[in-house]
């Protein structure tokens, strides 16, 4: 026998002897019937239902979800049960925020992004256009006032966020033409959510948010001409190079792609320190977790998509990317104009940005020009 279930009996043993000796002398004084109380920590055992914006089981963003909830409900050896549901099991992908919000469902697995329709502000939170890379985001995050930030604008929504995931940069995206100018923008119906979409249209484009399952049949349709996704590992699984054929990087859009994990905040305050304290951190280490997992897959998916599948792998041009970034600016600038919380989270954002340019320049961005140098290394 474990001690741990030893000293458990024990200490259940010398209760029940306790509550006995107890019982006899109150049977004596006042003889009644008393209901058996309920055992304490049954009344402890709780399921949460878990929203997601992805099919349920998709590569990393899918699995990652479950990965997290399995998480919680293993560290708190099952006083908190979380049950995952695949976007549009429960409620529609893009309504999980609002599901929680309301309290129709108690968390959500998704991109704060596709919420700005409550407020622009949710941008700042999965990324903005030629804004911070994963470990710059979490940078801001942890230690530059971001969570702070996040804190007070989710809380006008009765939400609790965390960070709770990561795809890292971004890839531009699938092409049905070549993207030789600006000038090829001008018409292209694309697939493209959050602020990036906001560019395509300073550029003459139509932006439209698809929901992960539909993308597909959009492409294949010709309801779109363009999608972005997330990068090559996802785009294989979603197959879309057997309907368009090229791929172009970068992805201006997205270089460092948060995912959140969002709770209703009466659910969040009814927990105990302990399992707060549970909840961040098993949020913290699948922030981190997604983030490898992405780029431990990536490159050889972009392989396979190359050399297997006959993808045509295009850079965009630097005029092109200069193009896209002075539109990121304007857009922006624009969102910055919405509400007073807005712009008290852009100017955070793009305070540390500046200094995160700075350093970044000389150190990765020094570092891995460095490394590509040509030389002889290893064998």
């Amino acid at each position: 026998m474990k001690r741990r279930d030893f000293v458990k009996g024990a200490a259940l043993a010398a209760g029940a002897a306790a509550l006995t000796a107890c019982g006899k002398e109150e049977q004596a004084a006042a003889p009644k019937e008393v209901a058996p109380a309920a055992p304490a920590l049954s009344k402890q055992l709780r399921q949460l239902k878990m929203v997601t914006t992805w099919p349920k089981g998709f590569p990393g963003v899918g699995t990652g979800a479950q990965r997290l909830a399995d998480s919680i409900s293993a560290m708190t050896e099952g006083r908190i049960s979380v049950k995952l549901y695949g976007g549009g099991e429960l409620v529609p992908a893009l309504e999980s925020f609002n599901a929680v919000s309301s309290g129709t469902a108690d968390m959500y697995h998704g991109a704060e992004y596709y919420w700005q329709g409550n407020s622009k502000a949710f941008n700042f939170f999965t990324t903005v256009p030629f804004g911070l890379t994963a470990t710059e985001m979490d940078a801001w995050l942890y230690y530059g006032g971001g969570q702070d930030l996040w804190d007070e604008l989710a809380a006008g929504f009765n939400v609790k966020a965390f960070a709770a995931g990561n795809t890292g940069v971004q890839m531009g995206g699938w092409f049905n033409k070549e993207i030789n100018t600006v000038e090829d923008y001008k018409g292209l119906k694309m697939r493209m959510p959050g602020l990036g979409g906001e560019v395509i249209r300073q550029l003459g484009g139509q932006s439209i948010t698809t929901p992960a399952s539909e993308i597909f049949s959009a492409l294949q349709s010709g309801a779109i001409d363009a999608t972005e996704w997330v990068g090559p590992w996802n785009d294989l699984a979603m197959g879309f190079y057997k309907v368009a054929k090229y791929y172009y990087y970068p992805g201006f859009h997205e270089p460092g792609s948060t995912l959140s994990c969002g709770i209703n905040t009466t659910v969040w305050n009814s927990f105990s320190a302990q399992d707060q304290a549970i909840v961040a951190f098993a949020c913290a280490a699948e922030n981190n977790r997604m983030l490898a997992e992405f780029n431990a897959n990536n490159g050889g998916a972009l392989k396979t998509l190359v050399e297997e599948h006959g993808v045509q792998l295009r850079r965009q041009s630097d005029d092109i990317l200069k193009a896209l970034g002075e539109a990121s600016g304007v857009v922006l600038a624009e969102v910055a104009s919405s509400d007073p919380m807005t712009r008290k989270i852009y100017d955070s954002f793009m305070s540390f940005r500046k200094q995160a340019l700075d350093w970044t320049s000389k150190s990765e961005m020094a570092f891995t020009a460095a490394r590509a140098l040509d030389y002889t290394y290893g064998g």
